[in-house]
Parts: C-alpha cells; sequence; structure tokens
C-alpha cells in the first residue's frame, strides 16, 4: 500500500518555507510569533509523567491586553526562567501550544490563515481566538505557586474551531 502524497503547500516561496531556522535572520526569526502569548502563560509539569499543565495565570511582564512583552529587550533580566525560544530549544520544549509559528515551521507545516505573515494583520490572531486576550485571570505576582494548580485551564493546549479553518471566515 503506497501512501498519498502530501497537499502542497500554498505557502511554498516565503522565507519559512524555503529557509530553515537557524539561516533566517532575527527580523524573519521574531515575525514566526503570531504574538498569541500563550507561551507567557504559567505553566506546571508533573513530575512523574511529565504532562504540562497550562494555566490562566501570566508572566508579570505580560500586557495581557496587547498579548505582549512590556519590556521584551530586558526579559531575561526581569524574568530569569523566561525561556528564549532558539532553533535548537522550539524542537523540543515540550510547552509550547500547537498552534505555535515556530512549532509549526520546525515540523514543516504551514501556518494558519490568522497568522500575522499569512493574514497581514496583528489582529487575526485575536480574531480567531487563539491569543490570551481576555482570559488572563492573573499574574506570577498575584497569584502564589502553591495555588497555581487552582488555576489550570485547557484552552492554550487547543486550537479554537475557527482558528483550524482553511481560511478566513466571512
Amino acid at each position: 500500500m503506497t501512501t498519498r502524497p502530501p497537499k502542497p503547500s500554498l505557502q511554498e516561496g516565503m522565507f519559512w518555507k524555503t529557509k530553515t531556522l537557524e539561516q533566517m535572520t532575527k527580523v524573519e526569526w521574531e515575525s514566526l510569533c503570531d504574538g498569541c502569548a500563550r507561551c507567557c502563560l504559567e505553566k506546571l509539569e508533573d513530575e512523574d509523567s511529565g504532562k504540562i499543565y497550562y494555566t490562566h495565570v501570566s508572566c508579570k511582564l505580560l500586557d495581557a491586553g496587547l498579548c505582549a512583552c512590556k519590556d521584551y529587550p530586558n526579559r531575561s533580566d526581569q524574568v530569569p526562567d523566561c525561556v528564549r525560544l532558539t532553533p535548537e530549544n522550539v524542537r523540543s520544549l515540550n510547552w509550547l501550544p500547537p498552534s505555535c509559528g515556530y512549532k509549526l515551521v520546525a515540523e514543516g507545516r504551514d501556518l494558519y490563515w490568522w497568522h500575522p505573515l499569512i493574514s497581514g494583520s496583528p489582529q487575526t490572531v485575536h480574531e480567531a481566538g487563539v491569543s490570551v486576550r481576555g482570559r488572563v485571570q492573573g499574574t506570577e505576582d498575584t497569584v502564589p505557586d502553591e495555588d497555581l494548580q487552582d488555576h489550570i485551564v485547557t484552552w492554550p493546549g487547543v486550537l479554537p474551531r475557527r482558528a483550524q479553518l482553511k481560511k478566513r471566515p466571512v
């Protein structure tokens, strides 16, 4: 039995389809971020199973309305456990959301219609319901670590239905 060849990508020729992560310029690399801010949510890991649990509690530097870091250039100085994404670690981090542009490109998959590189607008990630806008219920400064388990949510690990569509709904 032979397997069906993959469907051709409509994104052929775009830099994320022609370059490896390592070949990208800094500007290209940064543009892979879709602005969802799901990676800025506090996460818990089950020590026995390694399973990751997202919370609706964010990093203290996240502006939850803008879905952007309040001090992106200095984030590692202010939050020492902030993980800077690299071509090496995006392939192995088990807590990146399934919709993450870095993860998709690392896996050789197409970006979704709502990704700013496809839509041309940073607002479509919010329209598609992918961002954390309106969903953050506190920050790491306001919720003690011992209470994080009371803030576990499943939505960051799931892609909303409208975000899964092949193209922007009319």
